[in-house]
């Protein structure tokens, strides 16, 4: 729905202009389709998020820790970098082996797997703001 009004606004305001006469009823005509669309994303919104929020409160501890326990092994990956300069500052040559295995690692890991990690997160970081707010 929210698409098809995208794609149908300048067609929907060039039709308010033939339609109209007055720039009053213009005006009032294009709040109202404004709104229309707006209403729209807000339900394509809670839709989305009514997901999220359905898994966080699962009983199933499998399904209620995925997402934080993704989120958990990224930050122990980026952790892993202080203990790497500082191995790098004593045995360079070790560390730089270390630093060529992991980026092989790294690069191995396909792009959806990062766009997976993306979404879950913010995903995530919403749903949970989103979940502090309305308490």
């Amino acid at each position: 729905m929210i698409q098809i009004l995208g794609a149908l606004a300048p067609l929907a305001s060039e039709l308010i202009d033939n339609l109209f006469e007055t720039e009053e009823e213009k005006t009032s005509a294009r709040a109202r389709l404004l709104d229309l669309e707006q209403k729209g994303k807000l339900q394509d919104l809670q839709v989305r998020l009514s997901a999220i929020i359905a898994e966080a409160q699962s009983q199933d501890p499998w399904t209620s820790r995925a997402r934080p326990s993704f989120l958990y092994c990224m930050y122990a990956m980026i952790l892993s970098a202080i203990p790497m300069g500082f191995l790098f500052a004593f045995k360079p040559d070790i560390a730089e082996a270390v630093i060529q295995g992991f980026n092989g690692w790294l690069a191995a890991i396909p792009d959806s797997l990062y766009a997976l990690f993306g979404a879950g997160y913010l995903g995530y970081t919403t749903a949970r703001s989103w979940d502090k707010r309305n308490r």
